[in-house]
């Protein structure tokens, strides 16, 4: 649950009631996530799966990068709008929830186009030489501007880089933050609004998504 929805849950039902459904397969992903994991806060709300899949829609993204990818949700969401040939690599750290994913992504009609990779995110970044259309980061906030700074030589121009969390439950307003976590989510924040080379703008949706593209 956000910061936003704590102050205001009748506004975020309004919200949900008035955007379009999502698939099936998201629903029953959404129920067994609540019912198997300790922390099923993490998934992608329903709010923003949907504008997930807009953005995917309107782009058609033919390579998708997924940093944190949980139970897979967010996945599921970035995978409407892939191009014919688009793909998506998905990266996680948790052996132990993998077959989570895993299980619904083989259920779904992009089960070839879904790539999950049980490695860490900045060694894969270090490795790789693709090109990514669209980015959505969700997790391992400490390496937040680590990501950041691994990523960007990593798109070009017109790629569009999501960050998610990027409010902090209202923690980004202090002026002096003792959490390790909040100092560099305030950092990656003010880095990307001063560099020339994105436009961008934090969406106040559930916990704040800074939403960048490459000019």
């Amino acid at each position: 649950m956000s910061f936003f929805e704590e102050k205001n849950p009748e506004m975020d039902r309004y919200l949900e009631n008035h955007a379009s459904s999502e698939p099936e397969i998201l629903k029953k992903l959404r129920r067994e996530t609540f019912q198997k994991t300790t922390q099923p806060h993490m998934i992608s709300g329903y709010q923003q799966g949907r504008l997930l899949t807009i953005i995917s829609q309107m782009m058609r993204p033919e390579n998708v990068l997924e940093i944190g990818t949980f139970t897979g949700y967010a996945t599921l969401c970035l995978a409407e709008g892939l191009s014919k040939n688009g793909k998506i690599i998905t990266l996680d750290i948790n052996e132990d929830l993998a077959y989570l994913p895993q299980k619904y992504f083989e259920e779904s009609e992009y089960a070839g186009r879904i790539h999950f990779k049980l490695q860490d995110a900045k060694e894969f970044l270090r490795e790789t030489d693709e090109v990514f259309d669209l980015v959505f980061i969700d997790a391992d906030k400490e390496n937040y501007v680590e990501y950041f700074k691994l990523i960007k030589p990593r798109t070009r121009s017109g790629s569009v880089i999501m960050f998610d969390n990027v409010l902090w439950y209202g923690k980004v307003l202090e002026e002096d933050p003792k959490q390790k976590s909040t100092r560099i989510i305030k950092e990656l924040n003010d880095l990307i609004s001063k560099d020339e080379d994105f436009e961008n703008l934090i969406l106040p949706l559930r916990d704040g998504v800074n939403f960048l593209r490459r000019k």
